[in-house]
């Protein structure tokens, strides 16, 4: 076994370590709003920051994503939160614990007529109190609601999510794996 090989893994690591956390907000919407789903329903993440938690979310309507009535076809209203509290809590989190979603619920309050918008946030007291809860290796499940609303702020749905978080070392999910860190070209 070669030398070099190690080596240069050992150059990569940390090059990622040091020059990707510096572009990954930047990346991150990138890889995101050219994500084929995304692009196909007509969703645009118009912020994120993993650091501070937060993420919004737009969709317009348009012909990709009109249901038979004319309206925000419902699976994409779901679509455009789906992943972003379990994004936001493995960052925040770290590699020492896995995240899964668990388990979603959509209620749809009225029709979505246009442009539709999310606003997720995740504050710093939640993440230290999901850390005092899962210290002692048990699963911790927390649940997150999301309005979408309409541009002029008029309630269309509301999602409540269900997250699975547990230290690493307790899950039987220890290979989890973070792709959105991973820039290696795939």
């Amino acid at each position: 076994m070669s030398v070099l090989p190690i080596n240069l893994e050992t150059l990569k690591r940390r090059a990622k370590q040091s020059l990707i956390p510096l572009l990954t907000p930047h990346l991150l919407k990138l890889r995101l709003n050219t994500y084929a789903p995304y692009i196909g329903a007509g969703i645009k993440i118009d912020h994120i920051s993993l650091d501070q938690g937060l993420c919004v979310v737009s969709m317009g309507l348009n012909t990709l994503n009109k249901n038979i009535v004319g309206t925000q076809f419902g699976g994409s209203l779901y679509s455009m939160v789906d992943p972003f509290y379990m994004l936001m809590l493995m960052h925040q989190l770290g590699s020492n614990y896995v995240v899964w979603d668990k388990s979603s619920h959509i209620d749809f309050v009225a029709p979505g007529n246009s442009k539709v918008i999310a606003r997720m946030k995740i504050p710093s007291a939640e993440v230290i109190t999901i850390q005092e809860l899962a210290k002692d290796g048990e699963a911790v499940f927390r649940e997150y609601k999301v309005d979408i609303v309409d541009d002029q702020q008029k309630l269309i749905a509301t999602v409540t999510k269900t997250l699975y978080i547990r230290l690493r070392k307790y899950s039987k999910s220890k290979e989890q794996v973070n792709r959105i860190d991973t820039f290696d070209a795939q």
